[in-house]
């Protein structure tokens, strides 16, 4: 298949370099030319992404937010209008379900099939192809998409045939990563005050019953003094504010994501909005006076 990936961070990279290995034609594009380069000494085509548009069987959306999907697709030199009748986006973009919805009625208007398709797992299973994808869609959209998530994902949990479902099962999860993300970062600087180092607490909490995926992910980077952003701090104030957004709409009460979101903005306020998300340890250190580990870099 002809695929474009839009968007090469460090999950659309990983995508990209996975349907490489699965015999695909990729075509990269990003705001970044290196990022770019880079997929081409790998493997990737020479060709820009809008000059092959008209003969991409698919398109893989991994930018940053909503505007810049709007933009990507629609806007002064969008992509849908490119694609042939026939060809399938496939949004990986975290967005509030009503606008998914409303991007999956303008593909379907000019003939584009349209794929709900949050994913979950980070940089490194984005690389391995191991993804998890939260994807809803009509079944057209889907056998469409079919050999794309068979390289880039490892579990496809398909959650309807409307799109919309898919992202609201990403707000859910972004609820919860967010949450366990910024319980984390009080939980062992807690430990410190208590005169528990990093490490200790490293290695008694994942044996107990207060673990998280998230906890034993993001923790290591705390105990390495190692902010090297695999998911950065400025992921979050989106990504939960999208959550609380939905559930405003909902009249649902999220007093623990509220909580967790004013960590991530403190994080981000104090200037530490490009490190890894495990740095909003940084805010509860600094307001208890502690002192983490760190690396030369982070000094």
């Amino acid at each position: 298949m002809k695929i474009g990936v839009i968007g090469l961070g460090s999950m659309g990279y990983g995508i990209a370099t996975s349907l490489l290995r699965s015999g695909h034609n990729v075509y990269g594009a990003d705001i970044n030319p290196e990022a770019v380069e880079r997929l081409r000494a790998e493997g990737g085509s020479d060709v820009d992404v809008m000059s092959a548009a008209p003969e991409l069987n698919a398109a893989v959306i991994v930018v940053l937010n909503a505007a810049q999907t709007e933009t990507v697709l629609f806007g002064e030199h969008g992509l849908v209008p490119q694609l042939a009748p026939g060809a399938v986006v496939i949004m990986c973009v975290t967005v509030a379900p009503d606008y998914a919805r409303s991007t999956a009625e303008q593909c379907a208007a000019r003939g584009v099939h349209f794929l709900d398709a949050p994913i979950s797992g980070g940089s490194v299973k984005a690389a391995e192809g191991k993804l998890s994808v939260m994807a809803s869609g009509r079944p057209e959209a889907f056998a469409a998409a079919r050999p794309v998530l068979d390289a880039m994902a490892e579990t496809v949990f398909e959650l309807g045939d409307g799109a919309g479902a898919g992202s609201a099962m990403k707000a859910v999860n972004q609820m919860l990563a967010g949450i366990h993300i910024a319980a984390m970062a009080e939980a062992i600087t807690f430990a410190m005050t208590q005169g528990i180092d990093p490490g200790t607490f490293l290695k008694v909490i994942p044996a107990c019953a207060g673990t998280s995926w998230m906890l034993e992910n993001r923790a290591p980077h705390v105990v390495a003094g190692d902010y090297t952003p695999r998911s950065a701090i400025d992921i979050w104030p989106k990504d939960l504010g999208i959550v609380l957004d939905v559930a405003r709409t909902s009249r649902f009460a999220a007093p623990l994501t509220a909580a967790a979101l004013q960590q991530f903005i403190c994080a981000a306020g104090m200037g530490l909005g490009r490190e890894d998300d495990a740095a909003v340890a940084k805010v509860y250190a600094h307001n208890a006076s502690l002192t983490l580990p760190c690396t030369s870099q982070n000094e």
